[in-house]
Protein backbone atom coordinates (compact mmCIF):
# COMPACT_ATOMS: atom_id res chain seq x y z
CA UNK A 1 0.00 0.00 0.00
CA UNK A 2 0.89 3.36 -0.58
CA UNK A 3 2.06 6.35 1.94
CA UNK A 4 -0.85 8.30 -0.02
CA UNK A 5 -2.90 5.77 0.94
CA UNK A 6 -2.12 4.73 4.43
CA UNK A 7 -2.22 8.69 5.15
CA UNK A 8 -6.15 8.77 3.88
CA UNK A 9 -6.65 6.20 5.58
CA UNK A 10 -4.85 8.32 8.71
CA UNK A 11 -7.12 11.05 8.21
CA UNK A 12 -10.53 9.11 8.61
CA UNK A 13 -12.58 10.52 11.70
CA UNK A 14 -11.46 10.53 14.88
CA UNK A 15 -11.74 6.98 16.53
CA UNK A 16 -10.82 4.99 13.14
CA UNK A 17 -8.15 3.27 12.07
CA UNK A 18 -7.33 2.31 8.21
CA UNK A 19 -10.98 2.19 7.47
CA UNK A 20 -12.16 -0.21 10.83
CA UNK A 21 -13.03 1.17 14.63
CA UNK A 22 -10.09 1.61 17.19
CA UNK A 23 -11.89 -0.85 19.26
CA UNK A 24 -11.78 -3.63 16.54
CA UNK A 25 -8.13 -2.55 15.21
CA UNK A 26 -7.32 -3.04 18.97
CA UNK A 27 -9.60 -3.39 21.46
CA UNK A 28 -7.29 -2.89 24.19
CA UNK A 29 -6.29 0.57 22.77
CA UNK A 30 -7.06 3.20 24.90
CA UNK A 31 -7.52 6.72 23.55
CA UNK A 32 -6.77 10.09 25.45
CA UNK A 33 -9.30 13.08 24.46
CA UNK A 34 -5.98 14.80 24.89
CA UNK A 35 -4.38 16.24 21.78
CA UNK A 36 -0.13 16.61 23.28
CA UNK A 37 2.24 19.01 21.65
CA UNK A 38 5.36 16.72 21.13
CA UNK A 39 5.84 13.55 21.24
CA UNK A 40 9.29 11.13 22.35
CA UNK A 41 9.99 7.73 21.05
CA UNK A 42 12.77 6.29 23.63
CA UNK A 43 11.78 6.70 27.23
CA UNK A 44 15.57 5.65 28.21
CA UNK A 45 17.34 8.16 30.88
CA UNK A 46 17.78 10.59 28.12
CA UNK A 47 14.30 10.74 26.56
CA UNK A 48 12.26 10.06 30.13
CA UNK A 49 14.40 13.27 31.19
CA UNK A 50 13.72 15.11 28.23
CA UNK A 51 10.17 14.67 28.07
CA UNK A 52 9.96 15.78 31.39
CA UNK A 53 11.74 18.83 30.75
CA UNK A 54 9.13 19.77 28.08
CA UNK A 55 5.92 19.31 30.28
CA UNK A 56 7.85 21.30 33.11
CA UNK A 57 7.83 24.20 30.84
CA UNK A 58 3.94 23.82 29.83
CA UNK A 59 3.84 22.05 26.96
CA UNK A 60 1.80 18.67 26.63
CA UNK A 61 4.09 15.68 25.97
CA UNK A 62 3.45 12.06 25.08
CA UNK A 63 6.04 9.06 25.06
CA UNK A 64 6.39 6.19 23.34
CA UNK A 65 8.30 3.38 24.33
CA UNK A 66 8.13 -0.97 24.06
CA UNK A 67 9.46 -1.30 27.97
CA UNK A 68 6.43 -1.90 29.81
CA UNK A 69 8.19 -0.37 32.74
CA UNK A 70 9.75 2.50 31.70
CA UNK A 71 6.38 3.45 30.69
CA UNK A 72 4.56 3.01 34.03
CA UNK A 73 7.85 4.66 35.50
CA UNK A 74 7.07 7.78 33.59
CA UNK A 75 3.96 8.07 33.97
CA UNK A 76 4.03 7.38 37.63
CA UNK A 77 6.20 10.66 37.63
CA UNK A 78 3.66 12.90 35.51
CA UNK A 79 1.95 13.77 38.23
CA UNK A 80 0.05 16.70 37.66
CA UNK A 81 2.03 17.29 34.52
CA UNK A 82 0.09 17.22 31.11
CA UNK A 83 2.18 14.03 30.24
CA UNK A 84 1.00 10.31 28.91
CA UNK A 85 3.31 7.68 27.78
CA UNK A 86 2.53 4.44 26.08
CA UNK A 87 3.33 1.08 24.75
CA UNK A 88 1.26 1.23 21.77
CA UNK A 89 2.37 3.04 18.88
CA UNK A 90 -1.19 3.85 16.99
CA UNK A 91 -2.03 5.53 20.73
CA UNK A 92 0.91 7.47 20.79
CA UNK A 93 -0.01 8.73 16.65
CA UNK A 94 -3.58 9.63 17.68
CA UNK A 95 -2.76 11.62 20.99
CA UNK A 96 -0.15 14.06 18.93
CA UNK A 97 -1.42 17.22 17.73
CA UNK A 98 -1.06 17.86 13.51
CA UNK A 99 1.44 18.64 12.07
CA UNK A 100 3.07 15.89 14.56
CA UNK A 101 5.93 16.76 16.52
CA UNK A 102 8.01 13.04 17.45
CA UNK A 103 11.03 13.57 18.68
CA UNK A 104 13.46 10.20 18.55
CA UNK A 105 15.75 9.23 21.87
CA UNK A 106 17.30 6.10 20.49
CA UNK A 107 20.47 4.55 19.78
CA UNK A 108 21.99 5.96 17.15
CA UNK A 109 22.37 3.13 13.86
CA UNK A 110 19.78 1.09 12.50
CA UNK A 111 17.68 1.46 15.43
CA UNK A 112 16.98 4.76 14.14
CA UNK A 113 16.22 3.83 10.45
CA UNK A 114 13.89 1.23 11.98
CA UNK A 115 11.75 3.21 14.35
CA UNK A 116 11.49 5.75 11.05
CA UNK A 117 10.24 2.88 9.07
CA UNK A 118 7.51 1.87 11.36
CA UNK A 119 6.04 5.94 11.49
CA UNK A 120 6.26 6.48 8.04
CA UNK A 121 3.08 4.69 6.81
CA UNK A 122 1.42 6.31 9.57
CA UNK A 123 2.40 9.97 9.18
CA UNK A 124 0.85 12.58 7.63
CA UNK A 125 2.13 15.22 5.17
CA UNK A 126 4.27 17.95 6.85
CA UNK A 127 4.64 15.56 10.15
CA UNK A 128 7.83 16.01 12.26
CA UNK A 129 10.96 13.83 13.35
CA UNK A 130 13.57 15.00 15.21
CA UNK A 131 16.50 12.67 15.56
CA UNK A 132 17.87 13.66 18.57
CA UNK A 133 20.75 10.57 18.38
CA UNK A 134 24.13 11.16 18.34
CA UNK A 135 23.75 10.04 14.53
CA UNK A 136 26.46 10.04 12.00
CA UNK A 137 25.97 13.37 10.08
CA UNK A 138 25.88 11.27 6.84
CA UNK A 139 22.79 9.13 7.74
CA UNK A 140 21.39 12.55 8.97
CA UNK A 141 21.62 13.71 5.06
CA UNK A 142 20.06 10.45 3.61
CA UNK A 143 17.23 10.59 6.12
CA UNK A 144 16.26 14.00 5.52
CA UNK A 145 16.43 13.45 1.57
CA UNK A 146 14.55 10.27 2.14
CA UNK A 147 11.72 11.92 3.99
CA UNK A 148 11.25 14.90 1.82
CA UNK A 149 10.82 12.81 -1.21
CA UNK A 150 7.93 11.47 1.76
CA UNK A 151 6.73 14.83 2.47
CA UNK A 152 7.72 14.55 5.58
CA UNK A 153 10.04 17.37 7.63
CA UNK A 154 13.22 16.29 9.28
CA UNK A 155 15.86 17.89 11.93
CA UNK A 156 18.67 16.05 13.24
CA UNK A 157 19.27 17.36 16.59
CA UNK A 158 22.18 17.56 18.54
CA UNK A 159 21.44 17.36 22.54
CA UNK A 160 24.42 17.90 24.95
CA UNK A 161 24.68 18.16 28.29
CA UNK A 162 23.80 14.39 29.91
CA UNK A 163 20.76 13.19 31.77
CA UNK A 164 20.91 16.18 34.28
CA UNK A 165 21.18 18.16 31.17
CA UNK A 166 18.47 16.76 29.20
CA UNK A 167 16.63 17.25 32.33
CA UNK A 168 17.18 20.86 33.69
CA UNK A 169 18.30 22.23 30.46
CA UNK A 170 20.91 21.20 27.47
CA UNK A 171 22.46 22.87 24.47
CA UNK A 172 20.46 22.13 21.57
CA UNK A 173 21.70 22.33 18.12
CA UNK A 174 19.29 21.29 15.47
CA UNK A 175 19.85 21.58 11.82
CA UNK A 176 17.52 20.83 9.09
CA UNK A 177 14.49 21.87 7.12
CA UNK A 178 14.37 25.85 8.73
CA UNK A 179 10.26 25.26 8.72
CA UNK A 180 10.55 22.60 11.10
CA UNK A 181 12.92 24.65 13.00
CA UNK A 182 10.62 27.30 13.48
CA UNK A 183 7.36 24.80 14.50
CA UNK A 184 9.03 23.42 17.37
CA UNK A 185 11.39 26.07 18.33
CA UNK A 186 9.08 27.50 21.28
CA UNK A 187 9.23 24.13 22.90
CA UNK A 188 13.19 23.84 22.26
CA UNK A 189 13.77 27.51 23.32
CA UNK A 190 11.70 26.62 26.34
CA UNK A 191 13.70 23.32 28.19
CA UNK A 192 17.51 24.14 26.57
CA UNK A 193 19.41 25.87 29.08
CA UNK A 194 19.86 29.33 29.51
CA UNK A 195 23.30 32.09 29.86
CA UNK A 196 22.27 35.89 30.46
CA UNK A 197 18.48 34.75 29.96
CA UNK A 198 19.04 33.71 26.27
CA UNK A 199 18.53 30.00 25.31
CA UNK A 200 21.50 27.56 24.32
CA UNK A 201 20.06 26.72 21.19
CA UNK A 202 19.62 28.05 17.85
CA UNK A 203 19.12 26.81 14.14
CA UNK A 204 22.80 25.54 13.21
CA UNK A 205 21.94 25.38 9.23
CA UNK A 206 20.71 23.32 6.76
CA UNK A 207 21.26 19.27 5.97
CA UNK A 208 22.80 18.14 8.64
CA UNK A 209 24.00 20.86 10.07
CA UNK A 210 22.86 20.06 13.78
CA UNK A 211 24.38 16.64 13.99
CA UNK A 212 27.17 18.02 12.24
CA UNK A 213 28.10 20.32 15.01
CA UNK A 214 27.57 18.16 17.52
CA UNK A 215 30.22 15.35 16.11
CA UNK A 216 32.69 18.64 16.79
CA UNK A 217 31.41 19.29 19.92
CA UNK A 218 32.11 15.67 21.51
CA UNK A 219 35.50 16.00 19.31
CA UNK A 220 36.38 19.13 21.05
CA UNK A 221 34.90 17.34 24.17
CA UNK A 222 37.06 14.41 23.52
CA UNK A 223 40.46 16.85 23.57
CA UNK A 224 39.56 18.82 26.56
CA UNK A 225 39.34 15.52 28.68
CA UNK A 226 42.69 14.29 27.90
CA UNK A 227 44.21 17.65 28.15
CA UNK A 228 43.21 17.44 32.02
CA UNK A 229 44.03 14.13 32.48
CA UNK A 230 47.32 14.54 31.18
CA UNK A 231 47.69 17.44 33.39
CA UNK A 232 46.13 15.31 36.21
CA UNK A 233 49.32 13.16 35.62
CA UNK A 234 52.09 16.12 35.58
CA UNK A 235 50.50 16.95 38.93
CA UNK A 236 50.88 13.54 40.44
CA UNK A 237 54.08 12.13 39.08
CA UNK A 238 56.07 15.38 38.82
CA UNK A 239 54.37 17.89 40.96
CA UNK A 240 53.73 14.68 43.72
CA UNK A 241 50.69 16.32 44.37
CA UNK A 242 47.79 13.95 46.60
CA UNK A 243 44.44 13.47 45.40
CA UNK A 244 43.22 16.20 48.22
CA UNK A 245 45.53 18.23 47.00
CA UNK A 246 44.67 17.52 43.10
CA UNK A 247 41.27 18.23 44.28
CA UNK A 248 42.16 22.04 45.71
CA UNK A 249 43.99 22.72 42.48
CA UNK A 250 41.29 22.34 40.04
CA UNK A 251 38.57 23.55 42.81
CA UNK A 252 40.68 27.01 42.60
CA UNK A 253 40.76 26.61 38.69
CA UNK A 254 37.62 26.58 38.33
CA UNK A 255 37.14 29.70 39.83
CA UNK A 256 39.44 31.65 36.81
CA UNK A 257 39.70 31.34 33.51
CA UNK A 258 39.51 27.84 33.31
CA UNK A 259 36.52 27.63 34.91
CA UNK A 260 34.35 24.74 33.06
CA UNK A 261 31.97 22.25 33.31
CA UNK A 262 34.74 19.54 32.53
CA UNK A 263 37.19 21.33 35.49
CA UNK A 264 34.35 21.53 37.91
CA UNK A 265 33.47 17.71 37.81
CA UNK A 266 37.03 16.95 37.38
CA UNK A 267 37.40 18.76 41.01
CA UNK A 268 34.75 16.90 42.41
CA UNK A 269 36.20 13.45 41.05
CA UNK A 270 39.13 13.73 43.40
CA UNK A 271 37.10 14.63 46.27
CA UNK A 272 35.11 11.09 45.84
CA UNK A 273 35.93 8.24 48.13
CA UNK A 274 35.49 4.79 47.26
CA UNK A 275 32.81 2.72 49.16
CA UNK A 276 34.74 -0.27 48.88
CA UNK A 277 37.94 0.29 50.22
CA UNK A 278 37.59 3.90 51.88
CA UNK A 279 40.44 5.03 49.60
CA UNK A 280 40.07 7.69 47.22
CA UNK A 281 38.26 5.92 44.17
CA UNK A 282 40.19 7.66 41.21
CA UNK A 283 42.62 5.18 42.26
CA UNK A 284 40.13 2.25 42.19
CA UNK A 285 38.96 2.71 38.43
CA UNK A 286 40.57 1.20 35.41
CA UNK A 287 42.60 3.02 33.18
CA UNK A 288 41.04 1.22 29.92
CA UNK A 289 38.89 4.39 28.37
CA UNK A 290 36.04 3.39 25.91
CA UNK A 291 34.71 5.85 23.39
CA UNK A 292 30.95 5.57 20.96
CA UNK A 293 32.81 7.06 18.41
CA UNK A 294 32.13 10.62 17.69
CA UNK A 295 35.64 11.27 18.37
CA UNK A 296 36.67 9.43 15.48
CA UNK A 297 34.47 10.64 13.39
CA UNK A 298 35.23 14.07 13.93
CA UNK A 299 38.82 13.17 13.19
CA UNK A 300 38.14 11.52 9.89
CA UNK A 301 35.91 13.87 8.73
CA UNK A 302 38.56 16.40 9.51
CA UNK A 303 41.35 13.98 7.57
CA UNK A 304 38.88 14.26 4.53
CA UNK A 305 38.82 17.83 4.19
CA UNK A 306 42.02 18.29 4.69
CA UNK A 307 41.70 20.28 8.24
CA UNK A 308 44.11 19.19 11.28
CA UNK A 309 42.54 18.65 14.37
CA UNK A 310 45.37 17.23 16.36
CA UNK A 311 44.72 17.89 19.51
CA UNK A 312 41.07 16.15 18.91
CA UNK A 313 43.19 13.32 17.05
CA UNK A 314 45.53 12.61 19.75
CA UNK A 315 42.57 11.70 22.10
CA UNK A 316 41.02 9.60 19.84
CA UNK A 317 44.38 7.62 19.90
CA UNK A 318 45.09 8.08 23.37
CA UNK A 319 42.08 6.21 24.38
CA UNK A 320 42.60 3.46 22.00
CA UNK A 321 46.33 3.28 23.16
CA UNK A 322 44.97 2.66 27.10
CA UNK A 323 43.04 -0.13 25.86
CA UNK A 324 46.07 -2.34 25.26
CA UNK A 325 46.44 -2.49 29.39
CA UNK A 326 48.41 -6.09 29.33
CA UNK A 327 50.99 -5.11 26.49
CA UNK A 328 51.15 -1.49 28.22
CA UNK A 329 52.42 -3.39 31.91
CA UNK A 330 54.33 -6.16 30.22
CA UNK A 331 55.97 -2.89 28.46
CA UNK A 332 56.45 -1.26 31.41
CA UNK A 333 58.44 -4.04 33.42
CA UNK A 334 60.64 -4.63 30.03
CA UNK A 335 61.79 -0.91 29.51
CA UNK A 336 61.51 0.70 33.40
CA UNK A 337 60.39 3.74 34.38
CA UNK A 338 62.04 7.44 33.93
CA UNK A 339 63.36 8.98 36.79
CA UNK A 340 60.77 11.74 38.07
CA UNK A 341 62.06 15.22 39.09
CA UNK A 342 60.72 16.94 41.96
CA UNK A 343 59.61 20.75 42.00
CA UNK A 344 60.55 23.43 44.11
CA UNK A 345 57.55 25.29 44.96
CA UNK A 346 53.74 23.43 44.05
CA UNK A 347 51.96 26.71 43.56
CA UNK A 348 53.98 27.82 41.26
CA UNK A 349 53.83 24.87 39.13
CA UNK A 350 50.08 24.62 39.44
CA UNK A 351 50.18 28.07 37.88
CA UNK A 352 52.54 27.40 35.16
CA UNK A 353 49.87 24.04 34.60
CA UNK A 354 46.89 26.02 34.67
CA UNK A 355 48.59 28.77 31.94
CA UNK A 356 49.61 25.54 29.65
CA UNK A 357 45.77 24.05 30.26
CA UNK A 358 44.15 26.90 28.99
CA UNK A 359 46.31 27.39 26.58
CA UNK A 360 45.76 23.61 24.91
CA UNK A 361 41.73 24.53 25.35
CA UNK A 362 41.70 27.52 23.35
CA UNK A 363 43.60 25.77 20.46
CA UNK A 364 41.48 22.97 20.77
CA UNK A 365 38.44 25.05 20.48
CA UNK A 366 40.42 26.29 17.30
CA UNK A 367 40.76 23.00 16.18
CA UNK A 368 37.47 22.17 15.65
CA UNK A 369 35.38 25.49 14.81
CA UNK A 370 38.19 25.37 11.84
CA UNK A 371 36.75 22.24 10.81
CA UNK A 372 32.93 23.91 11.27
CA UNK A 373 33.82 27.03 9.32
CA UNK A 374 35.46 24.67 6.29
CA UNK A 375 32.79 22.28 6.45
CA UNK A 376 29.86 24.66 6.34
CA UNK A 377 31.66 26.15 3.36
CA UNK A 378 32.16 22.49 1.06
CA UNK A 379 28.93 20.64 2.26
CA UNK A 380 27.36 24.04 2.28
CA UNK A 381 25.39 23.92 5.76
CA UNK A 382 25.38 27.71 6.22
CA UNK A 383 26.67 28.16 9.84
CA UNK A 384 26.88 30.82 12.24
CA UNK A 385 29.95 30.41 14.14
CA UNK A 386 29.04 33.16 16.78
CA UNK A 387 25.75 31.21 17.37
CA UNK A 388 27.52 28.11 17.62
CA UNK A 389 29.95 29.19 20.53
CA UNK A 390 26.82 31.13 21.85
CA UNK A 391 24.73 28.08 22.92
CA UNK A 392 27.75 26.01 23.89
CA UNK A 393 27.93 28.41 26.47
CA UNK A 394 25.44 26.28 29.00
CA UNK A 395 24.01 22.73 29.31
CA UNK A 396 27.05 21.07 27.17
CA UNK A 397 29.49 19.00 27.81
CA UNK A 398 32.23 21.79 26.73
CA UNK A 399 30.65 24.10 28.42
CA UNK A 400 32.91 27.01 29.77
CA UNK A 401 33.56 30.95 30.18
CA UNK A 402 35.62 31.39 27.47
CA UNK A 403 33.20 30.91 24.69
CA UNK A 404 31.93 34.21 24.91
CA UNK A 405 35.29 35.79 24.41
CA UNK A 406 35.05 33.28 21.25
CA UNK A 407 31.71 34.06 20.55
CA UNK A 408 33.02 37.74 20.56
CA UNK A 409 35.87 36.96 18.46
CA UNK A 410 33.43 35.54 15.34
CA UNK A 411 30.56 37.85 16.08
CA UNK A 412 33.40 40.35 15.09
CA UNK A 413 34.72 38.60 12.53
CA UNK A 414 32.32 36.08 10.85
CA UNK A 415 34.63 34.85 8.28
CA UNK A 416 37.64 34.57 10.96
CA UNK A 417 39.33 31.76 9.54
CA UNK A 418 41.25 30.75 13.13
CA UNK A 419 40.90 31.79 16.60
CA UNK A 420 44.29 32.46 16.95
CA UNK A 421 44.42 34.94 13.92
CA UNK A 422 41.66 36.87 16.36
CA UNK A 423 43.11 40.16 18.18
CA UNK A 424 40.82 39.08 21.38
CA UNK A 425 43.22 35.81 21.96
CA UNK A 426 46.21 36.74 19.99
CA UNK A 427 47.70 38.73 23.22
CA UNK A 428 46.52 35.42 25.88
CA UNK A 429 48.16 32.86 23.47
CA UNK A 430 51.45 34.92 23.84
CA UNK A 431 51.06 35.33 27.07
CA UNK A 432 50.69 31.50 27.95
CA UNK A 433 53.21 30.24 25.10
CA UNK A 434 56.23 30.06 27.40
CA UNK A 435 54.36 28.51 30.23
CA UNK A 436 53.13 25.30 27.25
CA UNK A 437 56.66 24.75 26.32
CA UNK A 438 58.22 24.83 29.98
CA UNK A 439 55.38 22.07 30.69
CA UNK A 440 55.66 19.79 27.21
CA UNK A 441 59.73 19.96 28.07
CA UNK A 442 59.81 19.18 31.62
CA UNK A 443 57.22 15.88 31.23
CA UNK A 444 58.72 14.72 27.99
CA UNK A 445 62.47 14.64 30.08
CA UNK A 446 60.58 13.00 33.04
CA UNK A 447 59.00 10.50 30.29
CA UNK A 448 55.06 11.46 30.67
CA UNK A 449 53.34 11.03 27.17
CA UNK A 450 51.44 14.43 26.68
CA UNK A 451 50.07 13.89 23.65
CA UNK A 452 47.30 16.31 23.47
CA UNK A 453 49.21 19.29 25.65
CA UNK A 454 52.23 18.56 23.08
CA UNK A 455 49.93 18.71 19.70
CA UNK A 456 48.67 21.94 20.64
CA UNK A 457 51.76 23.44 20.64
CA UNK A 458 52.60 22.00 17.75
CA UNK A 459 49.83 23.06 16.22
CA UNK A 460 50.28 26.48 16.89
CA UNK A 461 53.73 26.68 16.35
CA UNK A 462 53.00 24.81 12.95
CA UNK A 463 50.22 27.60 12.08
CA UNK A 464 52.74 30.65 13.24
CA UNK A 465 55.63 29.39 11.21
CA UNK A 466 56.41 31.50 7.83
CA UNK A 467 58.19 28.60 6.31
CA UNK A 468 57.71 24.85 7.06
CA UNK A 469 59.83 21.92 6.27
CA UNK A 470 57.46 20.50 3.78
CA UNK A 471 59.42 21.99 0.66
CA UNK A 472 61.45 18.78 0.91
CA UNK A 473 58.06 16.88 1.36
CA UNK A 474 57.03 17.99 -1.88
CA UNK A 475 60.87 17.44 -3.44
CA UNK A 476 60.90 14.17 -2.17
CA UNK A 477 57.75 13.31 -3.68
CA UNK A 478 58.46 14.55 -7.00
CA UNK A 479 61.29 12.44 -6.76
CA UNK A 480 59.83 9.17 -6.36
CA UNK A 481 56.61 9.86 -7.96
CA UNK A 482 56.63 12.57 -10.62
CA UNK A 483 54.12 14.40 -8.51
CA UNK A 484 55.81 17.84 -9.28
CA UNK A 485 56.20 20.94 -7.39
CA UNK A 486 55.17 25.24 -7.71
CA UNK A 487 58.53 27.43 -6.83
CA UNK A 488 58.96 30.12 -4.05
CA UNK A 489 56.67 33.01 -5.49
CA UNK A 490 55.58 31.33 -8.57
CA UNK A 491 52.43 32.12 -10.15
CA UNK A 492 51.03 27.94 -9.69
CA UNK A 493 52.89 26.81 -12.32
CA UNK A 494 53.95 22.82 -11.28
CA UNK A 495 57.37 22.25 -12.23
CA UNK A 496 59.31 18.38 -12.58
CA UNK A 497 62.83 17.62 -11.93
CA UNK A 498 64.82 14.75 -12.93
CA UNK A 499 66.71 14.32 -9.39
CA UNK A 500 70.58 13.55 -9.58
CA UNK A 501 70.91 14.14 -13.42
Amino acid sequence: MSLRNLTEMLKAPKGSLRGKPLAQANPSLIITSMQYDFGMIGLGTMGRNFLLNVADKGFSAAGLDLDAEKVASLNKAAGSRKMQATTNQSEFLQMLKTPRRIMLLVPAGNIVDKVIEGLLPHLDQGDLIIDGGNSHYNDTTRRAESLSAAGIRFLGVGVSGGEEGARRGPSIMPGGDFSAWEDVQPILEAVAAKVDREPCVAYMGKGAAGHYVKMVHNGIEYGMMQLISETYDILRRIGGFSNQEIHETFTKWNQGPLQSFLIEITATIFGQKDDKTGGDLIDAILDKAKQKGTGKWTSQSAMDLGVPVPTIDAAVTMRGLSSFWEFRQEAGRKYGSFPTESIDNKTTFAIQLEHALLFSFILTYAQGLHLLAVASKEMNLELNLSETAKIWRGGCIIRAEILEDIRQAFAAQPELENLIASSVFRGRLKTLLPSVRAVVETATQNGIPLLALSSALHYFESLRAPRLPLNLVQAQRDYFGAHTYERLGGDGEVYHTEWGK
